[in-house]
This record gives C-alpha cells, structure tokens and sequence, in this order.
C-alpha cells in the first residue's frame, strides 16, 4: 500500500508540475497576473506538503525553497522578470527529476550531477530571496507548557490553532506513519504542546498490531492558514476524525472575511469555505452527518424531531465557532441551503483501461458470431434477441472507445515551453498558437505522437523561423509564428505544425538529393516527391548545426513513429513564405466500424468513415480497362484501384463487379471489389513481424466466424496507386 500513497503522489506531483509550468509561461505575458502568481504558488506549496506527509525528503527540502521564493513574489517583494522565470522553469525540472526518481524508490541518494545542479540553483534562490535567511534553521522543539484550550464548538482562548487528531485504524496498513505528520506540522509552526490519548486502546487479548489506536490533541503556532493546516492530513482523512480550531485572534478575521465576501447567493457552508474557517472536506463530512440524520424515521430522531441545520452540526462538532457561523447565517440572509451536484472525476489505471478495451473487443467478436449463428439457423426470435444485443454491444463499444479519447491539447500544451527555450537560446522572437487543442484523439495515438511533434516544432522554430532583423528585411513582422492545428477529416485527424519562416528551398533539397545519390540529373520531381527526401536518413540541408537540430536525425524517426500508427505525413512549402508538414492519422486503434467487401475469395474492410458510396462497374467500363483506370462518376473523373491486381489474386473475373468510392485528403477514388458485405465492428488485430510491412495492409480483424478479414490501409494504397504496376 506503502508504493500506491507514493504513486498517487508521483501521479499529482507530475499534473501539478505542468501547472507550474503552463503558469510560468503564462507569466511571460503578464508578470503582474495575481491569479497565475497565486496558482504557481499553490502548485509548488501541495507539491512541498503531499513529499512531507509520504516521506519524500528530496522533494520536500528543495521545493521549499521554491514555495519561499514565490511567497515573497506573491508579496509584492520580489518583481517578475524574465531571468526569475528562467531560473523557476528550471527549478521546476529539477523538481520532476527528484519526482521521477521517488517514483522508482532512487531518491535517496542524488547523483553527482543532479547534486551540482541542485546546489547551483539553491545558491540562485538564496540570492534572490536576499541571501537565504531562514535556510538551515532548526525546527522548534515540541514545548511542554499547555495553554487553556476550550472546544466542542468554543472558541478558541488562545493564539494557538487546536487540532483533535484521530486517525484511521487501517493508517498503518495504508503505509502511513503516523509521526509524519506531526513532524510535517512542525515545518508549518510551532507544536505548543501535544497530548496523546489512549482510551481507544483494546485489551491485550483483543489488540491488533496492524492496527492503530491513538489519539492526539495538539496545540499549535502557525501563520498558515486552515486551509493548508488542513492539507498535512490529506492522505489520511478518509476513516480519520480531524478537527481544527483556530486561534482566538483568527475569529474576528474570519468574520470580516464573510463579511467581505461578494454578494453571491452561496450556502451556508460555501460562505464558510470561501472565508477560510471552514474547509471543504469538513465540510462534506457534516453534510453527510445531515444526511444520516435525514434519513432516520421521526421515531428515531424523536428527541430532536427535526433535521438539524448545517450551522448547528458544525458548532457541535467543533468545527467553526458560533460566532463566525451566525455571520455567514448574516451574510447569507434568505438564500436557502440547496447542495449542487459537483462534477467529479477519478482515476484509472491505463492498464485496466486498455484491458476494457481488449475485453469490450471480445465482446464484439462474440456478438457477431451469434448474429451470424441465429442467420446461419433461420431463428427470428433468436435473431431479434441478438439485434439486441448487437445494438447494447455497440453502445458499449462507443462508451468504451470514448473513454480512451482525450484532447489533443494535452500533446500541444508541452510545446509552450520548447519554443520559449529556443527563443532565449537563438535569440528568436516566435509565438506559438494553438487551434483545434479539443479535438479528441485516441490516448494511445496522443502518447505515441508527441516526439514527432516535439520533433517538428523544434525544427521549425530553429530553422523555419528566421532572425527577426533578416524578417524584417523581408518585409514580415519581426515575431515569428508557428501553429499547432488539430482536426477531424474523413474518420482521421489531421495535425499539422506550419510556420511563416523561410520555407524550404527546391535547390538545396535537389542538390543534397544529388549527393547522397537519391536522386538522378535529369529525374523531375513534383514538390510532394522533393520535399518528401527531408525524411530520409541523414538528410539534412541546414548550414551549421546546434544544439536543437541540423543533424539530419529525426526525421526519418517522424515518418517512421507516424507510419507504425497507420499514419502519413506531407510537406507543403513556398520559400520565404513557410512550410507546413500535415500529418493524418487514424482516430483510434482500437475498435472501428468498417465495410466489409470480398475480392477472390479473400475478405477485406475498409475504415467506415472514409466509404462514401458503391456502384456496379458497368460493362462499357471493364472493356475499357485496358486503355484507362477511370469511371465517370456523373460527369466527375474517379480514377480506381482494382484490389484483385494490388493483391496479385489468380482467380477468374467474377460476372459483376463493384466499385466502393473512398474519400481520403478531399479526394475521391474507387477499389474495384468483387462483392459488397456490408458493414462490421472491426477489433483491430495487429500483425506478426513477417506481415505488418505489407503495403496496403493495415492490420486485420477476427469475424463471427472465426475468419480473418485484412483491414485496408487506404492512405497507403491511395499514394501507391500511379506507381503500382502489377506484378502478376
């Protein structure tokens, strides 16, 4: 259990460090957005408590310094400049180095690297919170003296925060040490003083080691607010009591924080949340006690003989004073206590993601087969109940399948981050903007997908985007722009990175084709065929090499990592004008709808969203098959492939043949098949190492009856068709 709580917090430390990140970005722009300066200092604030309270001391040491850093910049005492965001976006990598290595147990011990590192950036740090004061102070002892502490709904007669502290039984269990928190109090304050309680303790006979039976009632000095208090114990407050009192001095400011609140018509216990005297948990928990309560029949509850309001329950049980609940009751006036819904979200495991996945293709496999068994017997009941299920199934399937699908957004957002570096290294002035960030995508394609992507920008913003004098020479504004674009077109998604920068130039290109014996002195290439030997191994035609690009390595890695996704890419340019490289791609690679069709006895499927009708190959048109591969397709040309010779199929013409018509990249084109099946749910199968090079194969699905069907590859067969020749 102990390696779950640390995952969990390697899980939000990771989401929690992009947030810092997207912030600090953000801040570039706008250096006085109190909004984004509080959201950077609540990241690395739970980024520093959530290591305390599991034990990871790494995280914890170095991003306090951090959170001290960004205290001092929420204050108005220290000024957002471009070098302090230099310096936090590294801070902020060197923290997800430290999460990385608690996430496999090596953060014990740094590295000789990754101390330098550390030391330099704290010495940076130091300087800049003025020589570091505060760094190295001892924690105050736990002090012994006890000061009077009133509770059960009394406030507080002291400057100290009191805290009844019960926690779970299973705390020991779950891998937590219970000491931990306290000792996390103590960097938060001062521990006044601490009582332990045994009265839950069991007899000998009854006791279970693994269990936990203590109780605390801790008094404690500290400037943060309820709030953060309240957060040390956010690992272990599911089956725990926790109470928080604050300070008497704490009281009044709560009231004229209510007081100030704006006129919204929020409930009771959202008046006290938003005021700082109550917390959301505690909320929640007195809500559900009401709820118990409302449950039980008059007869039960006779002695109260009514429900009892949200105030009442949170001054009984100790968790804001009288007084502050009677000012938000004020400041509340008539407006009825109503709870909205709240939208939530959990996590899941990927693996178990994937594995519902597996087993809802399963699932279809099986449904056809009974769809084709209730055919195969002519049962109408039989094949009522399995339309049925084959409807229940699909909606399973789409469910499913949208479960795994997840914006795009989350792919571009990293790349905010990449141009600015490159912008602070070359020199640069380039803005990054993002279109189509919600189109969804499968979350396999969106993992798989982002180095070509990072790959792609970095090229164009150190060689598509030139300097901004020698832009301004041009004629072009000075800042450069490269887009990020997303969307949906013929069941795929189109991706494409563009820049306004220098383009690509045809000469350069043809003479580094000549070199390298890719290309001959008087072979013509169309734009698409030149541009296409960028993605060839070690093609490259920058004139020096740094530290981003220019090695010609990667590229020919793009096309591969996009072509193993079922994918393609393409290069349009105009030099001095820019390039744009689109790459299409598949939305899922899970579960597709397809069409079935038949060719020599072989079973094929094509993707369903790219199908836009079928006609019947007219005899006048196979006569003139040999002088032509085209069909007038009421007054359009439809050029077409004829799948029999793609793949080389022996067996004799069939009397009648049909052309399914396809739509891929705006552009028609017809597959000459000899039967139409119909539509089918195709599980995605991939193929063994000896076939998954075929060209025009994409992958293949299992049918009803146990056969395997092939699953087309259109994108490749369509670009293939003015080479092909057959080889049969």
């Amino acid at each position: 259990m102990e390696v779950d709580v640390r995952q969990t917090f390697v899980i939000e430390a990771t989401e929690l460090l992009q947030d810092m990140e997207s912030a600090l970005l953000r801040l570039e722009g706008a250096p006085d957005d109190e909004e984004t300066i509080n959201a950077l200092f609540r990241a690395a604030h739970t980024i520093k408590g959530s290591a305390g309270i599991v034990g990871v001391e790494s995280v914890e040491r170095f991003t306090h310094k951090v959170e001290s850093l960004m205290e001092k910049v929420r204050q108005g005492e220290i000024r957002i400049t471009g070098d302090l965001i230099g310096l936090l976006l590294k801070c902020r990598d060197h923290i997800a180095n430290l999460v990385d290595l608690a996430s496999s147990g090596d953060d014990k011990v740094l590295s000789p690297g990754m101390q330098s590192v550390e030391r330099s950036l704290l010495d940076q740090l130091s300087l800049n919170l003025g020589g570091g004061k505060g760094e190295g102070k001892e924690q105050p002892a736990v002090k012994e003296e006890k000061e009077e502490v009133l509770v059960a709904g009394k406030e507080v007669e002291t400057e100290n925060w009191h805290i009844s502290l019960r926690l779970s039984r299973n705390v020991l269990r779950d891998g937590m040490d219970p000491i931990s928190f306290i000792i996390y109090l103590s960097k938060l304050g001062e521990i006044v003083h601490i009582a332990t309680l045994y009265d839950a303790i069991p007899a000998s006979d009854k006791m279970d080691p693994e269990e936990f039976y203590l109780g605390f009632e801790i008094d404690f000095r500290s400037s943060f607010d309820k709030k953060t208090i309240d957060d040390v114990f956010e690992f272990v407050r599911e089956d725990s009591s926790i109470r928080i009192l604050p300070p008497k001095s704490s009281i009044e400011s709560y009231i004229q924080l209510i007081r100030d609140l704006p006129e919204d018509p929020l409930r009771l216990g959202d008046l006290l949340v938003k005021g700082g005297a109550l917390t959301s948990s505690e909320l929640e928990e007195a809500l559900q006690q009401q709820n118990k309560i409302a449950m039980l029949s008059e007869t039960e509850r006779a002695e109260e003989n009514k429900v009892p309001a949200i105030g009442e329950i949170l001054v009984n049980e100790g968790l804001v004073s009288s007084e502050i609940v009677d000012a938000a009751l004020e400041k509340q006036k008539k407006v009825r206590d109503i709870r909205a819904q709240e939208s939530r979200t959990i996590r899941v495991d990927t693996n178990k993601l994937d594995q519902l996945v597996n087993l809802v293709g399963e699932l279809v496999i099986a449904n056809a087969n009974i769809g084709q068994q209730a055919h195969r017997i002519q049962d109408s009941g039989l094949s009522e109940s399995a339309s049925g299920i084959s409807r229940l199934v699909e909606d399973i399937r789409d469910k499913a399948m949208q479960v795994r699908m997840m914006p795009i957004n989350e792919v571009f957002s990293r790349f905010q981050r990449v141009v600015r570096d490159i912008c602070h290294d070359t020199g640069k002035d380039i803005e990054l903007l993002i279109c189509g960030g919600e189109t969804e995508v499968d979350k396999t394609i969106v993992e798989k997908i982002s180095d070509p992507l990072m790959h792609l920008v970095r090229n164009s913003a150190d060689h598509g985007i030139e300097q901004p004098d020698i832009r301004i020479a041009k004629g072009k504004p000075g800042k450069g722009a490269i887009r990020l674009n997303a969307y949906n077109d013929a069941g795929s998604i189109v991706i494409e990175v563009s820049d306004d920068g220098g383009g690509l130039s045809r000469e350069k290109i043809l003479k580094k084709a000549f070199e390298r014996g890719l290309a001959g002195q008087d072979q013509i290439f169309s734009d698409g065929e030149l541009f296409g030997l960028i993605f060839e191994p070690g093609f490259s035609t920058a004139e020096q090499v740094t530290k981003v690009s220019g090695r010609g390595v990667g590229m020919d890695v793009v096309r591969r990592n996009i072509e193993a996704l079922r994918g393609t890419v393409d290069v349009e340019s105009r030099e001095n004008s820019g390039t744009t490289v689109r790459i299409r791609l598949p939305l899922t690679l899970a579960i597709i709808d397809g069409f079935m069709v038949g060719v020599g006895g072989a079973s094929y499927v094509i993707p369903l969203d790219i199908v836009v009708e079928c006609i019947e190959l007219s005899e006048q048109d196979r006569q003139a098959e040999g002088r032509r591969n085209y069909v007038n397709l009421r007054g359009e040309v439809l050029p077409y492939i004829r799948l029999r010779d793609v793949f080389c199929t022996m067996n004799s013409r069939t009397a009648y043949e049909n052309i399914v018509v396809v739509r891929y990249a705006g552009q028609k084109t017809g597959l000459v098949v000899d039967e139409l099946f119909g539509e089918v749910q195709a599980v995605i199968k991939t193929l063994g190492r000896f076939y998954r090079d075929v060209e025009g194969i994409s992958g293949a699905t299992i049918m009803g009856d146990g056969t395997v069907a092939l699953i087309l590859d259109i994108p490749k067969l369509v670009q293939s068709a003015g080479k092909r020749r057959s080889e049969c």
